[in-house]
């Protein structure tokens, strides 16, 4: 797995002109799925994700986690984080899973959420050409590939 971590001071995921979600204070995950990734990545990276110091404490320093803020999360599914740049300029999404792979996956990923958080976790729609709006609070911007746990 792997994600774009954006600490934001809101966000919101429209779909056909409707919106699908929307958050204050929090993270805007963009999450991009591969056939390799299973259970113990999505237990690792949920983990991870809460657990983040990246919310700035009353001295100005990153050192407070989605949980001590009580942020939000909107999680959506960004298949293009998995594209291959080495040839050419045309893009190769070989590695990024098929939706009867991924969906499950990332259903999963939010579930772990909202059962860590104990809230519900907004989403993008899965496939859906989503206009996705954010004002990236820092900015911070964090990338985490959980085959490299880093």
């Amino acid at each position: 797995m792997r994600a774009v971590i954006q600490r934001v001071s809101r966000a919101s995921v429209t779909v056909d002109g409707k919106l699908v979600s929307s958050i204050e204070l929090g993270l805007l995950v963009l999450l991009g799925i591969e056939d390799a990734d299973g259970s113990e990545d999505t237990e690792w990276l949920s983990k991870k994700l809460v657990n983040l110091r990246i919310f700035n404490d009353e001295q100005g320093v990153m050192n407070r986690s989605i949980v001590d803020v009580g942020g939000d999360i909107i999680v959506v599914s960004q298949f293009t984080l998995h594209a291959l740049t080495k040839k050419g300029n045309r893009l190769s999404y070989i590695k990024a899973s098929k939706p009867e792979i991924a969906i499950p996956i990332y259903e999963g990923f939010v579930k772990v959420l909202e059962k860590i958080l104990g809230k519900t976790i907004g989403t993008g729609v899965f496939g859906a050409d989503m206009k996705v709006e954010l004002l990236n609070d820092g900015p911070v911007t964090i990338v985490i590939d959980s085959k490299r746990r880093e």
